[in-house]
């Protein structure tokens, strides 16, 4: 039973890792801005252009469907051509693995940098991240596989819940999780605590959310700890120097 639940799992997953018909990407950055901004510690937030990335946008009401931890070239691990592997990232068929920046220059991407991170800490949060390099999700749990495959629309009170991908098991996280539990590790905050909640229910979706790193990469994007970094305006953006193109244009308009 086990090994059919497993295969299961994996025609599942293989199927909501394909690309989605009718994806229209936003400008990526500059392969070169971005190389050139990006560091150890930056979150690199991804508007996937998978099926699963679809319903994680909708559950999350978000562009960013997977996020990955910037880590800096990772020592014996590169490419044939010599290119090294910088990114750590979770994703459900392969686990936790360690890709090249490269993989997402023709993504619409975005840098999200903690404020005021000392290098010990950096280096310690980071340092979680690649320790965890191997760990696999369980795909024989094909109920958590499953709910991905739910017919939207999913009532708002339950879209949270839905991307609790393996969040009960600390050898099974999702992307989101990953990192939050590495920035965890050393105390520094995601999302600013709530003092006064009047509902019950809402208090105990925050001590879910909290408790188990039930994070999801938009909570990086509105954090109140992390600066955007936006390559093309760092490296010195020039609205002047953009040649425009006049094809369709009318004259008089």
């Amino acid at each position: 039973m086990a090994w059919m639940l497993d295969r299961v799992g994996r025609h599942i997953a293989s199927y909501l890792q394909q690309p989605a018909s009718g994806y229209e990407p936003f400008t990526p950055a500059d392969p070169k801005a971005l190389q050139a901004l990006i560091k150890p510690g930056d979150i690199l937030l991804i508007e996937g252009r998978t099926h699963i990335a679809g319903v994680i946008k909708y559950l999350t009401q978000s562009t960013w469907s997977h996020a990955a931890l910037y880590v800096g070239p990772i020592d014996g691990q590169a490419t044939s051509s010599g290119e090294p592997y910088d990114l750590v990232e979770s994703n459900m068929e392969a686990g936790i693995i360690s890709v090249p920046l490269s993989t997402y220059f023709d993504y619409h991407t975005r840098i999200c940098r903690p404020v005021g991170l000392s290098p010990e800490d950096c280096q310690a949060v980071c340092d979680y991240a690649i320790e965890r390099i191997g760990l696999q999700y369980d795909l024989k749990n094909i109920v958590d596989l499953g709910r991905y495959l739910v017919p939207l629309p999913v009532p708002q009170r339950f879209r949270r819940r839905m991307i609790a991908l393996g969040s009960g098991d600390p050898t099974k996280l999702i992307c989101s999780a990953l990192i939050a539990k590495a920035f965890a590790a050393i105390g520094y905050p995601i999302l600013p605590a709530i003092e006064h909640v009047e509902s019950a229910s809402a208090r105990r979706e925050i001590y879910r959310i909290r408790d188990s790193s039930l994070f999801c990469p938009r909570d990086f994007d509105i954090s109140p700890y992390f600066a955007i970094i936006k390559p093309t305006i760092e490296m010195g953006f020039d609205y002047k120097a953009i040649s425009w193109s006049t094809e369709g244009s009318s004259a008089g308009t």
